[in-house]
């Protein structure tokens, strides 16, 4: 496989300065992610529930980092700071300089390869879809998500860095690697990390005009998703209330095999999965925001048994939510401890 020469260190474009600076004071560990891969080469490593998002700082240096394949549900960027690097994904070979930013094409086999002089730090960015678009997000959020699904694309999308957007997307990266690493206010570091985050978004998915075919496709499943409105409303609306399958399909005005195969086509789930997952959310709210009691709540979003509540609750999020609101709450308490310390 061909190698690329070896180069000396350099630092990034003039016009990213930022994130230069910003990189400067993180620490990048070496990788190593072994224990994170199944015997498939599935990496696993797991999301907060609330905030599917993660940032990891590497370094790479020539055999000293976890070799072989891999895949992988979430999506992923990929971007070589001080030198060259180089991926196979399926049967392309991806070569990067120092500055570009690699659309991961994550459910494709891919590694990152070796080669005499390789050392790099790299920011690898993972997300899964529903941070960026789910059910009842407005229709364009879907554009922020085009470069990823473009699948007619018969070259890796990678944003160089002489390209037009790169000194943008590189401000941009330098604001969320600063918002995310900082953390001194979870609230609002996330809110930032979000908004920093679909900024780069938006720059790629206008750098490389995603495939038409692909925008109609979403269309058609908006136009599926449009039939089923009303149901997605009454549900928001009453998700407490005892609500059949029968009932659904009588909103929808279909029969009820017709409603299950539209339901599973939008949502991608089974209505009953859907109506838990929608109570199981609105219970986190609960339980970051009230005082109610755990029966209370399990109630309150229409479980009528505590126990089922917890089992289906600890399934969703590894944990009961006894030890979730406990956890909330000692987090909590140290974020406050920090705040009048510094004040």
């Amino acid at each position: 496989m061909p190698s690329p020469k070896s180069k000396p260190k350099t630092k990034l474009p003039a016009l990213a300065a930022s994130l230069h600076e910003t990189t400067a004071r993180l620490k990048f560990a070496p990788h190593n992610i072994a224990h994170l891969l199944d015997e498939t080469g599935r990496y696993r490593e797991p999301f907060a529930r609330e905030f599917p998002f993660l940032i990891k700082l590497f370094h790479f240096r020539s055999r000293r980092f976890t070799p072989g394949m891999t895949w992988h549900e979430r999506l992923e960027l990929f971007l070589p700071l001080d030198g060259p690097a180089q991926l196979s994904m399926g049967d392309d070979l991806v070569q990067l300089a120092a500055g570009d930013l690699l659309v991961v094409d994550n459910l494709k086999l891919h590694r990152v390869e070796d080669f005499p002089g390789f050392d790099t730090r790299v920011v690898v960015i993972s997300f899964l879809p529903e941070f960026v678009y789910s059910l009842g997000s407005p229709s364009h959020d879907y554009a922020f998500l085009l470069p990823f699904y473009s699948k007619l694309a018969r070259h890796p999308h990678i944003l160089r860095a002489a390209d037009g957007p790169a000194p943008a997307v590189g401000d941009a990266l330098a604001k969320l690697l600063q918002c995310y690493f900082a953390r001194d206010d979870r609230q609002f570091c996330e809110a930032g990390c979000k908004a920093f985050f679909l900024e780069i978004l938006y720059h790629l998915a206008r750098h490389f005009r995603a495939s038409q075919v692909m925008k109609w496709e979403f269309l058609r499943q908006q136009q599926r998703s449009l039939r089923l409105k009303e149901v997605f409303d009454h549900l928001g609306a009453n998700f407490a209330d005892r609500i059949t399958l029968r009932d659904a399909a009588k909103i929808a005005r279909l029969t009820p095999a017709q409603f299950t195969r539209l339901f599973k086509s939008v949502a991608g789930m089974a209505f009953v999965a859907y109506l838990t997952h929608l109570r199981l959310t609105n219970s986190l709210r609960l339980l970051k925001e009230t005082d109610d009691t755990i029966a209370e709540i399990a109630a309150a979003v229409g479980f009528a048994d505590q126990s089922y509540f917890d089992k289906r609750f600890k399934k969703s999020y590894g944990q009961s939510p006894r030890d979730f609101r406990r956890e909330r709450n000692s987090s909590g308490e140290k974020s406050s401890k920090r705040l009048r310390g510094a004040s």
